[in-house]
Parts: C-alpha cells; structure tokens; sequence
C-alpha cells in the first residue's frame, strides 16, 4: 500500500503547483490595474448583508433556481462539490492509513461512521450524476448548431463545458469504484446509509478478496487523480466561476449592479470634475488595463451560461451585442496581452510581435475589442443583471467604455450630440424653452402651485414632472393624470416648473458624466433651497436617478414613483375607482421602474382595483419584462441595427390580444405607441388600440370620463 500513498502523493504536489502558478498568475493580471477600495470598504462594513448574499446567493441558488431546470441540476451539483469534500478527505486518509498500517480503513473522526453521512454522500453524487444527464440534454437541445443565434449558449467555449461535464462524471464513478471495493473489504466506515456504495459493492463482490483489493487502490488513485486533473482544469477554464462566484457575490455592488450608476473613480477615488486632469486621471475605461480587479473578477466568474444574452432586448433583436460575449472578449483580449499588462516598459520591448501586435489593439474600434456597434446597441435596461447568477455588473462595463468614448475621444452616435448639446442649452433633451415647462397646468381647472424660493410648510411633495412629463404631449397626458389624481386625494403638491431641469439620466447612461454632474448639482441646489423632503415623480428614469444618483452628490430625498404613491391613496380610500373599464388589458413593466428599482406589484395593484379590466401578462414581464428600446440614451439614438426593440415589444403584447397596453413611464408610453401606430398602418393592430399610463386609467375610472 505504501506505493499507492507515493503515487497519490506525488500527483497532489504535482497537481497543486500547477494550481499555485495559476492562481498567481491570475491574481498579478487581476490586481495591475487600477483598485476597487470601495467594494472591500462596503463589504467589511455590511457584513450581515453580505453574509445573507453567500446564503441565498451562493449555497440557496436563488438567481439560479428561477431557470428551474438547469437550475435544480447546478444546485445538486454544486452541493455535490461541497458534500463529497468528506469523501476526499477519506480518500486521503485511506491513502495515509494504508501505507502505515497497510489497511485503508480510515474515517473521519466523531461523524466518519454515521450512517447519515454516508446516506448524503451517496445520494448528493447520485443527484449530480442526474443533474449531468440534465445538463446534456439541455445543451444538446439548446446547441448552436440546430438554434444558431437563438441558442443561449452561442458563443461559448462549447469544448471546455463537455470536458467538465465529463470530469464531474469520472468524479461520481470513480467514488463508487473504490467505495464499492472497499465495502467488500470491510473498509467502507458505513455499515449503512451509502446505498449506491453498496449497490456497487454486489456488482464487484464476485470478482473476489484480491481483485476488489486492486480495485480499491485503483479507484482511490484514480478518484484521486481525476480531482487533481479536475483542479488544473478548472483553474484554467470558465469553470474557475466555482472559486471566483463567492467572491464576485461578495463584492457586488448592493443590492445589486442596477438602480444607480456607478459613480466614475480614478486610481480607486470618486473623480472630482475640477480638479480632474485627463492626462493623469482615468476617465472611463479606454484599455483593457485600465480595468480594476472587480472587472477581471467578472470576466474569471462569467460561466457562459448566455442567461444574460438570452435576456437581452439587443441581442433578440438581432443587434451585435451580447452581454456574455462582451465580458468574454474582454477577457479573452486581457488573457492574450497578459505578458504586456503585466510587464514593466523596459520588459514590454522584448515580448513577442504577436503580443504587441494585439497590445495595440483598441478596446473600442471598427477593428478594437468590442465594436462600436456592440457599446451603442445597450439599453442598460439591466435583463444581463438581473439575470446574471454570479452577480456580473455588464452595465458598469458598457458605462465604463461609453464614458471614455464621449468624454476622451468624442466618439458616439452624432444624434446623441444634438442631445447634449440641448441638455447643456436648454436643460432638456428637446431643446425647449424652459417657460414650456409649465404650459400643461394652463389645461387643469385647478391652481398648481411653482415653487420659485421655498416650499409651502402646507405642500408635502414636489411633483417631479420631468423633461416628457413637462414637454411631450403623450407624455403630458400622464402629467395631467396624476394632477388630477392627488388634488381629488388632497395631497398637496407644487413644481419647479422653469426653474426643473433634466435629471441628467440621459448624459449619465450615454456616458456624458461630467454633464450629468452639472445638471445634477444644479437640480440638487435647487431642490436643497426649496426645502424639498419629498418628490413624486412619474418618470422611472427620473425616478431612479432623484432617488438612488442623486444622493452620490449629497441630495438625499424620500423620492416615490407615482404608481406608488396613487396605490397607496387608493388602499387609503381616498381615490375611488368606480367606473368599469371592460376592457384586455397587458402592462408593460419600464426597465427603470421594474429591474432597476423592483416596482412591479403597484402598478398592476391599480389595474386590478379597477372594475371591468381584465389583465393580462405577457410572456416576458416582471424581472424578465423586455425593454422598449429607451434606456441608455437610445431614445435620442436612431435604431439602424436589426429589428426595431419597440416593435418586438408590441408583437409580444398582440399575442394577448389587448384592447389597451398600459405602462407607467413615458419613454416607454412613447416608443410603444410610436410601435402600436407602425403596427395600425399596416392592419397588424386594431385601430382602436392605445397605449396608456396606469394614471390615465385611474382617473378614468374615478371620473368616470375619457381622458
């Protein structure tokens, strides 16, 4: 037995310097570039938080189990890993006990003979072994070659997933080869319990005393072997997620990568705009050096699974961007330069041409990295997030690039310069004069009051009208709606009118962050001298960045969406839905609203207490709701790339044969109905179909008049 424990031994040493080196390598490429001190700062102070993100992240699968196939196959298999670290350990220990006593009957101390230990082992490899079939039938059913694009997986290193899936199997039959032979020795600590051990044993027992004997040393080296093997793999594959997926959860930004933007740092500090030297400080990412550990971190977790790029309203509309495959490029680019990233300025002579050669490659480019097209086609609607069950943050990278693109090399689409160029004159996208800002309240038939110097101690919220709320006649109607509907409720309220600007979202999401920090701090000097505790707004991106963008730049406000604020008055009893709507109604969640700050149930609260609406879902809604085609700035961008992400919208809402679609934001009241009118011309949708906010439906009912 003694030549059994050099062998293994030998192999162990062997196997973990290889797995050292590695490692090594992968921390120094990791930690060359600029740190993330906020991310270890947040988690050494939120400890209980990040905790619970281990527990219901990582051990309970939470994100994975909402795909519940797949998903109940990886949590068998990923607690096998767990479990089956007892089996190693007796593994070692036979191997160890063997060459001293020349019998292989170790256990693990206290807990090595119960009779449930052994019962879970067993049963853990079992369901992993069901859970590989699982994953086989799935990626042969969802593979590239019959789907194409359609296929979740297109685009993977499809080699490197097949050879894991064959290790894990060596694991499991390896296990039962040994366990079995050793219960036929009288080896096996468990008299009971391990049920496929046993099972395994009756199949070997024939072959008699010494066989089963060559058989235990055979398969303890070989499970031993194909672990060590197994170990090297995975260092060296998109499977090293199983070391790196605890990490990247604990450092993630919370709750999570939606909702707010990522402030921009340099050198690991928040970048103050007028001190900021664009020779010394970073500004974005415009190399793939100029990526902190956090980012490298994501592109060692990113698991190729294509969750997030089946989610993608780009890439389902036939777009060049894929969530996945961007994360994948940039690693496969760090990967290839790594000697350069690494290297110091007199070593970097010396590499090969070929390393050169791709070191001058740039990230973003006709011929870089990542193609323009595939930066631009992002609607930071968040499906890639949200989906993501290893917590990558593709928005923070898209941003990150955007904001070296605008902001360094004046690079984007030249639509979007007309947009900048009106928020920076005017204050909103459009170009409008700011005395438009308060024309809507000249229609209502009740006093609105403007808050010019400090809010009335009488007035409890500042109705955040926004820049389509104030300007864009569709979007006016919701204005309108929600008017009416607080003055019936008497909640007081009052607006900026010309005195409110553009939030800034649209600068912030094209990457201008040096304008959204100018129309920020102006809107957030405002609100301060007014006195403003309280906003309601009804559009989810101003929504989103008043209540989780401002307070980066020191305005914290209790800010609440309108369809919260108006279901809270109508379960007060002070709003009284009573005219029936009869009509088929499917509402589309907005990105900013739902994903990006997890508002889904008001809204739909309203529809449901009104009499006569029957909703009805469609079938992406909720946290996988699909995008209009608005966020990221696109509504000031033409679509010139596949198909139009409203129009893929709107089929989608046909299927359930509406009389109405109903929405909560303006952007996408607007893109739908601009859909919904595409679709009438050509006799697709019939012409008394209308997209209308869940405001409008309310007052309709409480009226009991059209609006």
């Amino acid at each position: 037995m003694l030549w059994v424990a050099v062998i293994g031994l030998v192999m162990t040493v062997v196997a973990l310097a290889l797995v050292a080196r590695r490692v090594q390598f992968l921390f120094k490429l990791a930690t060359s570039g600029p740190g993330a001190p906020e991310r270890i700062e947040f988690a050494k102070a939120n400890v209980g938080t990040e905790i619970k993100a281990q527990l219901v992240e990582v051990f309970g699968q939470k994100k994975l189990l909402k795909w519940t196939p797949s998903g109940t196959a990886h949590f068998f298999v990923m607690w096998a890993f767990f479990i089956l670290v007892s089996v190693y350990l007796e593994a070692y220990g036979a191997l160890i006990q063997g060459a001293i006593t020349g019998t292989p009957d170790f256990h693990i101390p206290l807990i090595g003979t119960w009779p449930i230990l052994g019962f879970l082992q067993d049963f853990i490899a079992v369901a992993a072994f069901l859970g590989l079939v699982a994953f086989a039938v799935i990626r042969i059913r969802n593979s590239p070659k019959t789907m194409g694009r359609q296929s979740r997986f297109s685009g993977s290193h499809l080699g490197g997933a097949w050879l894991v899936l064959f290790m894990i199997f060596n694991v499991i039959w390896t296990m039962f080869l040994f366990r079995g032979a050793a219960a036929n020795l009288g080896n096996l600590p468990y008299a009971s319990g391990a049920f496929m051990s046993d099972a395994t044993a009756a199949l070997l027992r024939p072959l008699g005393t010494t066989a089963n004997q060559w058989l235990e040393y055979i398969g303890l080296l070989l499970h031993i072997g194909v672990m060590l093997v197994f170990s090297v793999i995975v260092v060296n594959s998109k499977h090293l997620h199983i070391f790196t997926a605890p990490m990247n959860v604990l450092f993630s930004r919370r709750p999570d990568g939606l909702g707010a933007a990522d402030v921009m740092r340099s050198n690991g500090k928040v970048l103050d705009f007028e001190e900021a030297d664009p020779e010394t400080d970073l500004f974005g990412r415009g190399k793939i050096e100029d990526t902190t550990w956090k980012g490298f971190l994501d592109f060692y977790t990113c698991t190729e699974c294509g969750r997030c790029q089946s989610q993608c309203p780009a890439w389902n509309t036939d777009k060049p961007l894929s969530p996945k495959m961007l994360i994948l490029d940039q690693r496969d680019h760090a990967f290839a330069i790594a000697p350069y990233i690494m290297a110091t300025e007199a070593e970097r002579e010396n590499l090969p041409a070929d390393v050169l050669e791709l070191a001058g490659k740039p990230l973003v480019g006709e011929d870089g990295v990542i193609h323009p097209d595939v930066l631009w086609s992002c609607t930071n609607c968040g499906a890639c997030v949200e989906q993501c069950p290893v917590d990558i943050e593709h928005i923070d990278h898209i941003l990150d690039m955007r904001r070296y693109q605008v902001m360094i090399e004046s690079s984007f689409p030249s639509e979007a310069g007309v947009m900048l160029k009106n928020l920076e004159n005017k204050g909103n996208p459009w170009g409008m004069s700011e005395m438009k800002r308060a024309e809507w309240i000249e229609e209502l038939d009740f006093e609105v009051p403007i808050i010019d110097e400090k809010m009335p101690e009488d007035v409890e919220y500042l109705f955040w009208v926004g820049c389509a709320g104030a300007l864009e006649d569709r979007a006016k109607k919701t204005t309108k709606a929600v008017a009416e509907l607080l003055h019936i409720a008497g909640v007081k309220f009052g607006v900026l009118g010309p005195m409110e600007a553009c939030t800034g979202d649209p600068a912030r999401r094209l990457g201008m962050e040096f304008l959204f920090n100018m129309l920020a701090q102006q809107n957030i000097e405002t609100l301060n001298e007014a006195g403003v505790k309280k906003i309601v707004a009804t559009c989810p991106h101003c929504f989103n960045t008043l209540a989780n963008e401002y307070p980066q730049l020191g305005g914290t406000y209790e800010v609440v969406h309108h369809t919260q604020l108006l279901a809270k008055l109508v379960d007060e009893g002070l709003l009284t839905p009573v005219t029936p709507i009869e009509e088929k109604i499917t509402y589309h969640d907005p990105c900013f609203l739902g994903r990006h700050n997890k508002v889904y149930s008001q809204p739909r609260d309203i529809m449901a207490k009104v009499p006569g609406v029957k909703a009805q879902e469609m079938h992406r809604h909720k946290d996988r709701g699909f995008c209009c085609g608005a966020g990221g700035a696109r509504m000031w961008m033409e679509e010139r790339l596949g198909k139009r992400i409203n129009t893929e919208r709107v089929d989608e809402a046909l299927t359930t044969d509406p009389d109405t679609v109903s929405t909560a934001c303006p952007f996408c009241l607007v893109m739908l109905g601009d859909a919904i009118n595409e679709k009438k011309n050509t006799g697709e949708a019939k012409e008394t179909l209308e997209v209308v906010d869940v405001a409008q439906l309310l007052i309709k009912s409480v009226k009991g008049e059209k609006v």
